[in-house]
């Protein structure tokens, strides 16, 4: 199988055309962004530039990925909302297609990564100031007790500003 080009890290392709593998590659950068595996992003971004639903195994061939890494990237971009299953012809098989709506997509991103991290870094906070109050050394206590009350104002934020977020982008 050829290697591309563009990038020395990218796997082999099965059947992607240059224009394909370039709209793959962008989506591979940005879910590297956002700490996500690279297939997540392979598979999206060839949903995305695909101008019909395509399969399981459309997907595994045509990126050369395995079926594992095809279905367990599916899963991940479903409860993100980013794809959705489609029926062709009545057919036993499952059809994926994207979601290109901009507000959906990061509306799944936050209910599904970033709410969960500001959930338990509400719980882990709570913990931390209780070892910080433990502290004998009045100086480390007082320090303690300030980056905790930061981390504390941080997590507030970003709770007050999801919400905005969502509703900006119509969710």
């Amino acid at each position: 199988m050829p290697q591309s080009s563009e990038r020395d890290d990218a796997p082999s392709t099965g059947s992607l055309d240059p224009l394909e593998r370039l709209v793959v590659d962008v989506f591979v950068d940005g879910v590297k962004v956002l700490g996500l595996p690279r297939s997540i992003g392979e598979i999206y971004g060839l949903l995305f530039i695909s101008p019909v639903p395509l399969a399981l195994d459309d997907l595994v061939e045509r990126l050369d990925i395995s079926k594992g890494s095809a279905s367990q990237g599916l899963r991940a971009l479903k409860g993100l909302g980013a794809v959705r299953e489609v029926e062709l012809n009545g057919g036993r098989r499952t059809y994926f297609e994207p979601a290109v709506e901009l507000k959906r997509l990061v509306g799944g991103f936050i209910r599904e990564q970033v709410r969960p991290h500001i959930e338990s870094g509400k719980q882990k906070i709570g913990k931390l100031a209780e070892v910080a109050a433990r502290e004998q050394d009045p100086e480390r206590r007082e320090f303690l007790e300030e980056r905790i009350e930061r981390l504390d104002n941080w997590l507030r934020r970003g709770g007050v500003m999801l919400p905005l977020i969502q509703r900006l982008l119509g969710q």
